[in-house]
């Protein structure tokens, strides 16, 4: 069973879309099997992360914009991709250091995920984007 699910973006940020990911597995009628989940971007990226306190994602983004400044930073001046904008190819930079797919165990109808874990897609550009995620799940 697959989908395609769009999430739009208006910034950097984590986008939860636990429950959408839940929706499709309960509507899938698979007692076990994977869930995958990619995006099909290289400028965000996938990761399950702490739902419960939203300073957590908070923290991760700007722990990101510390770790990767945008391209018009003097630091960055050996960046050659700039064709779309000092968020472009950090943006890239960002997705490598993440993931752009994610596998969740299923069982009894429901993804094992933690009590604290969801699922987000995090953006790395500045400008709104939507963005295209592939779910499959496999009994």
């Amino acid at each position: 069973m697959q989908t395609i699910q769009t999430i739009s973006t208006n910034g950097p940020g984590l986008y939860e879309f636990t429950d959408e990911a839940a929706a499709f597995v309960g509507a899938a009628n698979i007692d076990e099997g994977l869930l995958t989940v990619f995006v099909r971007h290289t400028s965000c990226s996938l990761v399950i992360q702490e739902n419960a306190d939203p300073q957590v994602q908070t923290d991760l983004l700007e722990f990101f914009k510390r770790l990767v400044l945008d391209a018009d930073d003097p630091a960055m001046e050996y960046l050659r991709h700039r064709s779309e904008g000092p968020d472009d190819m950090p943006a890239h930079i960002k997705a490598a250091l993440t993931q752009t797919s994610l596998t969740i165990p299923v069982a009894s109808g429901k993804m094992l995920l933690g009590i604290w874990q969801g699922l987000f897609l995090f953006e790395h550009r500045r400008r709104p984007h939507n963005r295209e995620l592939v779910f499959h799940l496999g009994a």
